[in-house]
């Protein structure tokens, strides 16, 4: 099929047009207070405002109305959504007497997702119809092109206000919707699109809807490209002919770009999260299926055992990313572990020892790669960041769909079932041999009970809001840290090296670390099914390592335990990265500390004084042949290469000083993404990761 063709239909609609449009309130409040509609005005309320426009055109692929998305980063902070679809309906809209265009763009709660009929969509993912309103305004200049019936229209708006009524510009062969938008700087401190975090989302979501092809595009730095095919496609960034050419991508875009189409679907996902793992089975399970019994319309879930000991379950509902899963997810795992279980004492899959146990939930949980989504008209979210899915009906129809086509999957694959049954017995088995040990260290109560490590120096205050625990490497920087402290809030625990790489051991070989148990001891949290974070004993977790090899392997060793067993506190924001200077600057007695080269430079300038790469002071008296004369710089540069190279007083200035100090909060933006590098940097897979760092070595900063 031709770019510039629609997508065929898979089933004949009612025509889409203004009547499809319901409206049930106006755009007053959202400039008032944008965190209500997008979250935060920051970096993830900017990209919000990304996802909203795609998620309209992704809901016209998903209704079968289209087959083609693209997005497109432009010059000036300009974003364009592009589809292949029905094309926005233009005519007036009976209720608010201007175009139905019109009455989406600049009204909340207008649109089609709540249509009572076929013309409008059975299932949405955006924001219940206000994303695009919001978008609009929240946006200095947003234009809409639609492609309907033949014709060309256009309307322009400043702020969420229309500029003119819909312009009918001329014929067009196309059908579709272009939607141009500038961010309001006004309203966002910083506008800077990271085109990272746009690729893996999209990537994501193209894996959501089969058979759409979906394109992204960085045409940002077109503005300073030389001349040639580069400045003839520039031309078509201009909003002002955006209208010409509806589609831009093809295989010879002069700009960086991705095209994703995904076929299987989830099937493809799971393939792709697994790429660095090793299968325990061939083939992946995968099914695809309505629910007769109830209202909802699609159950899609896709899984494979890996050999690895973490359950990795994603979950979606109407293509949203659910990270605090929900009722979809509740109704997998019951259908899992009854289903498994079934299956192994069916087939005297047990042992004589363990024939009257059974499978537990964490048991066949161990080393799956799962991804579920729903599908239904009416959903229901637990919270404004739809982060956990509180639609009851769904996981009734989860647990029956998935359970019926699971047995027959092991039913047909009779080797891929003993190899998963096998697995899960291993499970069992690690889970009863590590119990003993376990239990000498989580039973309810144990770890309150042991005294805190002697190598801890611990604050003196008792609020957890107050207290900071600073980790730090070797006893070197542990005296000077210990010494250059507050002792009212911040508590001292220095490491003995590197500690064990937990990517792969489970919690009873992690315990048996001298190091990590005095770790979890001294947060007070307790670790595995006993976590409870309310017992967290400081708010501020600070790593504090030197900036060399060994300290940026420590660092990761101690991020990659947090990740997978102490989640909960990188997602509360409890977990920080100390960051030392790199530099002294000492002129007399003027002193002064620089976090990097640039930092340092200029520092020294700001003295006065011109530096060369060599350290050297340019005088700026000249001999009488015209040359610069050279002295030796009377700036003192003292490069630190460790924290036990500081003294208490420099430690506790520099590192230390609640106001002096920089701290960098752990953040996890993409947690599958998060989750793939942690696989990649610390699992056993030596090629994966070898091909990791020299795709990413460009990225590091080298200490040389």
């Amino acid at each position: 099929m031709s770019a510039n063709q629609p997508a065929k239909k898979t089933a004949k609609k009612k025509s889409y047009d203004a009547s499809s449009i319901s409206v049930l309130e106006g755009l007053e409040p959202v400039r008032k207070r944008p965190g209500m509609y997008i979250g935060t005005t920051g970096p993830e309320g900017l990209h919000h405002m990304i996802w909203e426009i795609f998620d309209n055109a992704r809901d016209e692929a998903m209704g079968g109305f289209a087959n083609r998305v693209e997005v497109a980063l432009l010059p000036n902070n300009y974003i364009r959504v592009v589809d292949n679809g029905r094309g926005i309906p233009i005519d007036v809209h009976k209720q608010t007497k201007v175009s139905a265009l019109e009455t989406i763009m600049t009204t909340l709660h207008a649109g089609g997702k709540f249509g009572g009929d076929d013309s409008g969509y059975k299932v949405s993912g955006g924001l219940h119809g206000v994303g695009v309103s919001v978008v609009n305004a929240l946006s200095t200049h947003t234009r809409v092109d639609v492609h309907k019936d033949g014709f060309h229209y256009m309307q322009e708006y400043k702020i969420g206000v229309a500029k003119a009524k819909v312009k009918k510009l001329g014929k067009t062969k196309h059908n579709g919707s272009i939607v141009i938008f500038q961010a309001d700087p006004d309203i966002f401190p910083e506008i800077k699109f990271d085109w990272k975090k746009v690729v893996l989302h999209l990537r994501q979501q193209a894996y959501l809807v089969k058979g759409m092809k979906l394109s992204v595009i960085d045409a940002r730095g077109t503005e300073e490209a030389e001349e040639g095919g580069v400045i003839k496609w520039q031309e078509k960034l201009n909003p002002e002919s955006l209208a010409e050419t509806i589609y831009l991508s093809d295989d010879h875009l002069p700009v960086p770009h991705q095209h994703f189409y995904f076929e299987g679907g989830l099937k493809s996902l799971v393939a792709f999260n697994n790429h660095h793992q090793k299968p325990v089975h061939k083939n992946i399970f995968y099914v695809d299926k309505r629910d007769v019994t109830s209202e909802v319309l699609a159950v899609e879930i896709a899984l494979q055992y890996v050999d690895d000991i973490s359950p990795r379950l994603t979950a979606f509902a109407n293509n949203t990313y659910n990270p605090e899963h929900g009722t979809h997810v509740t109704g997998f795992k019951t259908a899992l572990t009854r289903t498994l279980n079934n299956y192994a004492k069916k087939n005297n899959m047990f042992s004589v020892k363990d024939k009257d146990g059974s499978f537990t939930g964490d048991d066949v949980l161990e080393g799956i790669t799962a991804v579920i989504s729903v599908k239904m008209p009416e959903i229901q979210f637990e919270g404004q960041t739809k982060a956990k899915l509180g639609s009851v009906e769904a996981r009734g129809a989860t647990e029956t769909v998935f359970a019926e086509s699971l047995a027959s999957f092991l039913e047909e694959n009779p080797d891929d079932a003993k190899a998963i049954i096998n697995k899960v017995t291993i499970a069992v088995k690690a889970r009863k041999a590590a119990k003993a040990a376990k239990d000498s260290v989580l039973r309810k109560g144990a770890l309150e009970g042991m005294s805190l490590p002697g190598k801890l120096a611990d604050c003196q205050s008792k609020s957890a809001s107050d207290s900071e625990l600073f980790i730090v490497e070797g006893d070197s920087a542990g005296g000077s840290a210990k010494m250059g402290r507050d002792r009212r809030t911040q508590a001292i625990l220095p490491l003995r090296g590197k500690i064990l790489n937990v990517e792969r051991a489970r919690i009873d070989r992690m315990l048996g670390s001298e190091q990590i148990k005095n770790l979890v001891i001294a947060l007070g949290t307790a670790i595995g099914d006993v976590f409870d974070i309310s017992k967290l004993r400081y708010h501020k977790i600070i790593i504090a390592t030197d900036a060399d090899v060994d300290g940026e392997h420590i660092r990761t060793l101690l991020l990659t335990l947090f990740f997978r067993y102490f989640r909960a506190l990188i997602d509360g924001g409890y977990v920080y990265i100390a960051q030392p200077p790199l530099y002294k600057i000492q002129k007399g007695k003027e002193v002064h500390y620089a976090f990097s080269d640039e930092e340092k430079f200029e520092i020294i300038k700001g003295m006065g004084e011109e530096v060369n790469e060599d350290d050297e002071i340019i005088d700026g008296n000249e001999d009488d042949d015209g040359t610069a004369v050279k002295k030796k710089s009377r700036v003192r540069i003292q490069r630190y290469k460790g924290l036990g190279e500081m003294n208490a007083d420099e430690l506790a200035e520099t590192t230390m000083n609640q106001n002096n100090r920089i701290l960098k909060q752990v953040n996890i933006d993409d947690a599958q993404e998060a989750d793939r590098v942690f696989d990649v940097l610390m699992g056993t897979d030596v090629s994966s990761r070898k091909s990791f760092i020299q795709q990413n070595a460009k990225l590091a900063s080298l200490d040389v």
